[in-house]
């Protein structure tokens, strides 16, 4: 199989997954409690005051910044998609830690972009103490973020690393030469 179409096939597992979930958590919320409510299992009624499934809508970015931005961010998510589709196979193989990224931060997208396009407006349900209300699209997105930080932070290590030992042995062969 051609290594693109691999790619791309774990592009798309990745995305998919997390747009899976987020679509299907989103659903729950709207079928499941009404619009302003809010609900927990009887099992974890200790963390109510901290932790708890909201059903709130949201027509900004993620975690409710920038209300009433529905437009700007459907342009914003089309053009983020078609970035990361149009630049993922240019990523190193061995970048995983990027690929894992890019896949977390296009589902993200593509799931909250599902949502302005058919509702108008993005449906969030997780509420963690004062934290804004958010859902799995925008966790994902965070967490691409998390994983890209991290990824750039191994590779400028293993770099410094590298150079190190190249300028090291560098050294050692010019004091040999003498």
């Amino acid at each position: 199989m051609n290594s693109k179409i691999k790619d791309y096939l774990v592009l798309l597992g990745v995305s998919g997954v997390v747009i899976g979930l987020d679509q299907w958590t989103k659903w729950l919320v709207r079928e499941n409690i009404e619009f302003g409510g809010q609900w927990l299992p009887a099992w974890l009624e200790w963390l109510s005051p901290y932790a708890r499934f909201v059903h709130w809508h949201n027509s900004g970015a993620a975690f409710g910044m920038f209300q009433n931005g529905n437009l700007v961010f459907t342009i914003l998510a089309f053009i983020v998609t078609a970035a990361i589709i149009y630049y993922y196979p240019q990523v190193d193989a061995a970048d995983w830690t990027l690929k894992l990224a890019m896949g977390l931060q296009l589902g993200g997208a593509v799931g909250n972009l599902i949502d302005r396009l058919t509702m108008g407006k993005v449906t969030d349900f997780i509420s963690v103490g004062t934290f804004p209300v958010f859902n799995v699209a925008d966790s994902s997105i965070t967490i691409g973020v998390i994983v890209l930080l991290i990824g750039v932070w191994i590779k400028e290590r293993n770099e410094k690393q590298n150079a190190q030992l190249t300028g090291g042995n560098e050294q050692g062969a010019v004091s040999n030469e003498q």
